[in-house]
């Protein structure tokens, strides 16, 4: 889906102020993979706001509205840029910092063709990929009423987001999401109200269900053993939309839990109280 853009600006703006409360969610967190909190002040309708082409959730009302970001994990530390739109002030810069941040790394020796993919293998996974760029790139009204999440499955959090794997010395992309230890037919619910957008089952995946929680707010739940749900469903926050499992690419049951923002895998636990 193509997004409506207006171009991020070049030079000197507005200093964005990021929220230091932590009784606002997500919580600010301003390195790669994490989130932006970037005042945009007063206006009697909600602002336009971009990071680049890509349309960013706008929250709050007419005293005082928010900017919500996700940060690329990619994201190089230093100044970053959004452009903001009002009735009041027209088209605008706003600036803010991006500090660095080191992820765990996990150095692992394995059989080549646990890492290595078929012809075949790496030919669905492209296809896959490619549907779920088209998923990813989702933006809808009405915007989320609460940011809060709820985690979707209880248990010990296996693996952190973030977190660089390495199999025989090939460096693979940080791990986009939260793990989370739990048996295989363990139910798995909404963590915030959302519609359903994707219900499939991936080569590296597995049974997966993407939700829309509007504004560019998705989450992705992965490696199901059961998916209860279809496309188009609406959920309430902890409705039943699946069961953990092993599908896909795993070795083990687990839930791989991620949270998407403009496009972009920011880490789940900023969402959690």
């Amino acid at each position: 889906m193509a997004a409506l853009g207006l171009l991020a600006l070049p030079g000197a703006g507005f200093a964005a102020t990021p929220s230091t409360s932590s009784l606002v969610w997500p919580q600010a967190l301003q390195v790669p993979g994490g989130v932006a909190r970037l005042s945009l002040g007063s206006s009697a309708t909600r602002p336009v706001a971009h990071q680049g082409e890509l349309p960013l959730l706008v929250v709050g009302d007419a005293i005082e509205w928010t900017a919500i970001v996700g940060i690329p994990l990619s994201a190089a530390p230093g100044e970053a840029s959004i452009s903001v739109r009002t009735a009041e002030d027209g088209l605008r810069p706003l600036t803010y910092a991006i500090t660095p941040k080191r992820y765990s790394e996990q150095h692992l020796k394995v059989s080549p063709r646990t890492v290595d993919l078929s012809p075949e293998d790496l030919a669905r996974h492209e296809r896959e990929r490619k549907h779920q760029e088209v998923v990813m790139a989702t933006f809808s009204q009405p915007l989320p009423g609460s940011l809060r999440m709820r985690v979707p499955v209880p248990g010990r959090r296996s693996s952190s987001f973030g977190l660089r794997r390495v199999f025989n010395g090939q460096a693979r992309n940080p791990h986009s999401g939260m793990d989370i230890a739990a048996g295989t037919g363990t139910p798995v619910v909404a963590p915030l109200p959302g519609r359903v957008i994707d219900v499939g089952d991936y080569f590296f995946n597995g049974g997966t269900v993407w939700l829309d929680h509007g504004g560019g707010l998705l989450s992705m739940v992965c490696h199901l053993s059961a998916m209860d749900v279809q496309t188009g469903d609406v959920l309430a926050t902890g409705a039943r939309l699946g069961a953990v499992g092993a599908t896909g690419r795993v070795t083990g049951p687990h839930l791989h839990w991620g949270v998407m923002l403009n496009r972009t895998m920011v880490d789940p636990a900023l969402f959690l109280a």
